[in-house]
């Protein structure tokens, strides 16, 4: 376990975003190899290599790309999601500033797999020069036959790549929010029934589309490259490969580290240097809309989908952001409620006005007006939203408060009673009187 660099192999390599570069390096082999074999067999490649996705939900990516229609009387089509709006992650514009043709190679050959014609690549407005580095890749490999007509010299595989920049809106990293802006529609989720032929079947334009993530794109060239069973040997058993972990926080060496999945997290925050500016607090594992985890957790988490789950948490985007003891839990909270209300898309009643609420309420809590009944009601609109909302914005805008809640209870009653932070030189010392708000609660 530890440090294990497979997509990250070749990034400090001299000039590795021209094409000839990334050739000598292996480059494009993976695709050579995908377009000699049957289309079925570069799916069951994925299969065998149990990739899941690393937007964040960790979904089998085999069960994506064989769900698309095996006809194709209609085209089919495929879009990386390279949105990357979740605070605390940035692997995605580190791979497209210096791996682009990873990336191109990697929708190129889902392009083969789902018999699709067109790809899109649909980044975030900020990310311009990412941006810039994937057009450029995508002009050379026009260049060198990687796109265009007869593939190859593979006679009708014709699939094109273009390039979609949003106007950086979080709510458009969700896939149908994502698919309404690239049609030119407003970028507003859609209802998806659990039967919903959404996008697998009928996707953008109504047509059968493939969404993965930039990494699960990467990670898909490395294991057509190298094979899907070296792969599977990577990890632990349900998590297998490596993972892409954007350390950002109180600590020495923020950066992406790429990991083997099942890793300590203990080990991956000694490798970044350890806490700077006083003792480790609290961990956000996975991007700042999953649970927060307190010191003594952590000791207990391994990253990967089943052990964060397990302790409470979510592996999720892999935005690792790390926190000493000088951190106030619920001024966190309260910049992280002020984002996730801004983002709401306002389309649904819950996530418009629940995010609104959960704002206010903490505002009204951290300016020293806060109220004995503050936390119930918190908890009490976050669970009007969690699962009520068109799509997972709701549930990510409720789940770091009541995490953090359950984490650090003192800290929310410490600002209700003193009517200041429990952290600084203005601090009271505490007194036992602190409730834990989480045992006064009448279930409902």
């Amino acid at each position: 376990m530890g440090i294990l660099n497979l997509l990250f192999a070749n990034r400090d390599v001299l000039n590795i975003e021209d094409i000839d570069v990334y050739e000598k390096h292996g480059g494009y082999a993976g695709l050579r190899k995908a377009v000699g074999m049957e289309r079925q067999a570069v799916v069951d490649d994925v299969k065998l290599s149990g990739l899941r996705g690393r937007g964040g939900a960790g979904f089998p990516t085999w069960i994506k790309w064989n769900g698309l229609p095996k006809n194709y009387d209609i085209p089919h089509y495929v879009i990386c999601n390279a949105d990357e709006g979740e605070p605390g992650t940035y692997k995605d514009r580190e791979l497209m500033l210096k791996l682009a043709h990873t990336l191109v190679e990697g929708m190129i050959i889902a392009g083969y797999a789902t018999s699709s014609i067109a790809g899109y690549v649909y980044i975030r407005g900020e990310y311009v020069e990412p941006a810039w580095q994937v057009r450029k890749a995508i002009d050379q490999a026009y260049k060198k036959g990687y796109l265009g007509k007869n593939i190859l010299g593979i006679e009708g595989f014709n699939y094109d790549l273009h390039i979609h920049l949003g106007a950086g809106s979080y709510e458009c990293g969700e896939e149908s929010a994502l698919m309404s802006s690239l049609m030119g529609e407003r970028g507003n989720p859609r209802l998806k029934f659990p039967h919903a032929p959404l996008p697998t079947v009928s996707g953008v334009w109504q047509s059968p589309t493939l969404i993965n993530n930039v990494e699960t794109y990467c990670a898909a060239t490395w294991i057509l490259a190298n094979g899907g069973e070296a792969y599977s040997k990577l990890g632990t058993e349900r998590s297998k490969g490596t993972k892409i972990i954007s350390v950002s926080g109180h600590v020495h060496k923020p950066a992406n580290y790429e990991i083997e999945m099942g890793t300590p997290l203990m080990e991956l925050l000694e490798t970044a240097g350890g806490i700077k500016g006083g003792k480790l607090k609290a961990v956000i594992p996975g991007g700042s809309s999953v649970q927060i985890m307190t010191a003594e957790q952590c000791t207990k988490i391994n990253l990967d989908y089943e052990s964060c789950a397990a302790n409470g948490t979510l592996l999720g985007s892999g935005g690792f952001m790390a926190f000493n003891d000088r951190t106030d839990i619920v001024l966190l909270m309260k910049r992280t409620a002020e984002f996730y209300m801004h983002e709401s898309c306002g389309k649904c009643t819950p996530c418009r006005e629940g995010t609104r609420w959960i704002f206010k309420i903490m505002d009204r809590i951290t300016s020293g007006n806060g109220q004995t009944d503050d936390v119930a009601l918190l908890l009490d609109v976050c669970s009007q939203i969690d699962g009520r909302s068109y799509c997972g914005l709701g549930d990510a805008a409720a789940w770091p408060i009541v995490g953090a809640i359950k984490a650090f209870p003192e800290e929310f009653d410490y600002w209700i009673k003193y009517k200041r932070s429990p952290v600084g030189k203005n601090a009271v010392p505490p007194t036992p009187e602190v409730v834990n708000p989480l045992l006064t609660l009448t279930p409902a």
